[in-house]
Formats: C-alpha cells, sequence, structure tokens
C-alpha cells in the first residue's frame, strides 16, 4: 500500500509542477514530436517564399508574364500597357483588379533570382491545375510579351525556352515490344 501511496503522490507532484510551468508561460507542448512536425510544415508554409506557393494558373501566368518584362530590369511602359491590356482582355478583369495582379507580381517577381534560378520549383505547384488549352496560352502570352519591344533578349528567350517543357510535357514514345 505505501508502494501505491509513493506513486500516486509522485504523480500528483509532477502533474502539479506541469500545471504551475503552465502557469508561468513555459509550454512542454513543444516536446509532442507530432506537434512539432505539424508546426514545422506550417512554418514553412506560412514563412517561406510566396512564389513557390502560387497554385493558380492564372496567377502563375500573370507572374510568367512580369517576368519576361522584367527579366532585362525595369519593365517600360509599352510592356506595362500590354500587360495591363492583356490582363483585363485575357483574364477578363476590371482595370483596378489588373492593376493590383500587376501590382502582385511585381512584388512576387522581386529580383528575379526564383525565376531565373528555380523556375521549375516555381510552376511545380499549378503545374497540374493546368488543362493543356491554359498551357498552350500561357505560353502564348509571355512570348507575346516578349515581343512587345521587337526582338526578344537572351534571358526571355532563355525563359521561353525552360517554359516551354514544364507547360507543354513531351508525350511518351511509343516504343517496340521486344
Amino acid at each position: 500500500m505505501h508502494i501505491v501511496l509513493g506513486l500516486l503522490g509522485t504523480l500528483v507532484t509532477i502533474l502539479w509542477l506541469l500545471y504551475r510551468l503552465a502557469e508561468m508561460g513555459i509550454d512542454l507542448g513543444g516536446l509532442n514530436p507530432w506537434a512539432w512536425r505539424r508546426r514545422r510544415q506550417w512554418r514553412s508554409r506560412s514563412q517561406g517564399n510566396p512564389i513557390y506557393a502560387l497554385e493558380s494558373p492564372m496567377e502563375l501566368t500573370a507572374l510568367l508574364m512580369t517576368a519576361a518584362a522584367k527579366l532585362d530590369g525595369d519593365m517600360s511602359g509599352d510592356e506595362k500597357r500590354a500587360l495591363l491590356t492583356l490582363f483585363r482582355e485575357t483574364f477578363h478583369l476590371p482595370e483596378a483588379e489588373a492593376s493590383d495582379l500587376l501590382a502582385a507580381c511585381v512584388h512576387l517577381f522581386g529580383k528575379g533570382e526564383e525565376i531565373r534560378d528555380n523556375l521549375a520549383a516555381v510552376v511545380r505547384p499549378s503545374l497540374e491545375r493546368f488543362s493543356p488549352e491554359q498551357a498552350e496560352s500561357a505560353l502564348e502570352l509571355v512570348e507575346q510579351i516578349t515581343r512587345v519591344e521587337g526582338t526578344p533578349s537572351r534571358r526571355q528567350q532563355d525563359l521561353l525556352e525552360q517554359l516551354v517543357p514544364l507547360l507543354r510535357p513531351a508525350s511518351p514514345k511509343k516504343g517496340q515490344w521486344r
């Protein structure tokens, strides 16, 4: 009996200490491995670069169009007007929303390292949501923006060359049975 009373006393003491630690603001819930995993996933999703979380084909296409215009530095007035016109006509957005979309894309583009270095990672989250028609339209729109000021620059051509295999994957080759 004295052993049971000792175990119960120890258990009550431990619970009381945990309660007092929680009252002082020390959270021991961080030791839970399942909660730690969920917190880590949430932190990476919420604190990561939002350019890698674009899931909408329209948003990604708008970002790629803006990237094509800004790859060589600041975009010109002609490129900006062309982007706003295409946003309004192609995406059927009112003037204010087209302007907001352009501002958001310019902000997401930043200095452009993600687009130049990790284009596949930027495109991957929304790739499965693209229909074949949307993918073709996205390629045409990006190419149209690259031609606003004449011939595309080398960086713009590189962007298009990287984008084509991502949005228009090669069909599997038919082989022979051996």
